[in-house]
């Protein structure tokens, strides 16, 4: 039977949703977390992907699914903590395999509100094909970040806006929906991105693919419990891939501008 979406509609592709909440040392949150979520929106499934947490956040995350009568909650145990990009992944391909219909990427720590969850979903219905949960958009707020860190994210969304030619204000942002189809037309396997970058090279390949991606307010608050999983190597990467990627479209385009003065 289908769930009820944040408009009651059972036929819309909110109806299977299901939100990836990659973990590792988490076991603080996770509970709190995965409570939130069901509190706003009861029908929503959970996969908590853990890349072997030595804090013990996989057994935390097997007692909620197991004292779940709902059976809402599912976990992935991974032994190898390659990534958020390649928890990510293996959890677009198990929710694939099952045949959700609608992807959400959630941050274990509470930085995104599950409350919020609805005016994703709500997008998603509504024809959009990627939404993603914005700071920087009119309504946006983050609320208790150090100065710097605000800073370091906007410029890099700044500079990737520029470097990459997209409209898209919040594209490193970890809040967002993919309808499943436009994670079936990309080409997953050749997705190398780790950490943050990821959110990058996802967003981009969607544009590239010709989705519709739109960007909805959110509220973004730093975690109260745990650390940042944030560090100057994956700064560095996603310097370094966004500047590729942005010289190599724009390489493309003077490639076929020949062609295209020809005709």
């Amino acid at each position: 039977m289908a769930a009820a979406t944040p408009a009651g509609d059972t036929n819309a592709p909110s109806a299977r949703t299901l939100v990836i909440v990659p973990t590792y040392n988490e076991r603080d949150n996770i509970g709190r977390i995965i409570g939130r979520l069901h509190a706003a929106l009861p029908h929503t499934h959970v996969l908590v992907v853990d890349d072997g947490s030595p804090d013990g956040t996989g057994a935390v995350a097997d007692d909620l699914a197991a004292a779940d009568t709902a059976g809402r909650i599912h976990v992935m145990h991974r032994t190898d903590k390659n990534g958020l990009g390649a928890a990510y992944i293996a959890g677009f391909r198990w929710g694939l395999d099952r045949g959700y219909h609608v992807l959400v990427e959630m941050d274990a720590d509470g930085s995104h509100a599950p409350e919020q969850l609805h005016l994703l979903l709500e997008r998603i219905d509504a024809g959009a094909d990627l939404v993603l949960g914005s700071r920087y958009v009119p309504g946006g707020t983050v609320v208790n970040w150090p100065w710097h860190r605000e800073v370091l994210s906007r410029g890099g969304n700044l500079y990737s806006r520029l470097a990459l030619g997209v409209g898209i204000h919040d594209i490193t942002g970890g809040y967002r929906a993919y309808r499943r189809e436009v994670l079936d037309s990309l080409d997953l396997d050749a997705v190398a991105s780790h950490g943050y970058c990821f959110q990058v090279d996802l967003a981009w390949r969607a544009v590239q693919a010709g989705h519709t991606v739109v960007e909805v307010p959110i509220t973004f608050t730093e975690r109260e419990i745990g650390e940042s999983k944030m560090s100057g190597n994956i700064v560095q990467e996603a310097l370094l891939k966004v500047t590729v990627w942005g010289l190599a479209a724009r390489w493309a385009k003077l490639r076929a501008l020949p062609a295209r003065l020809r005709r």
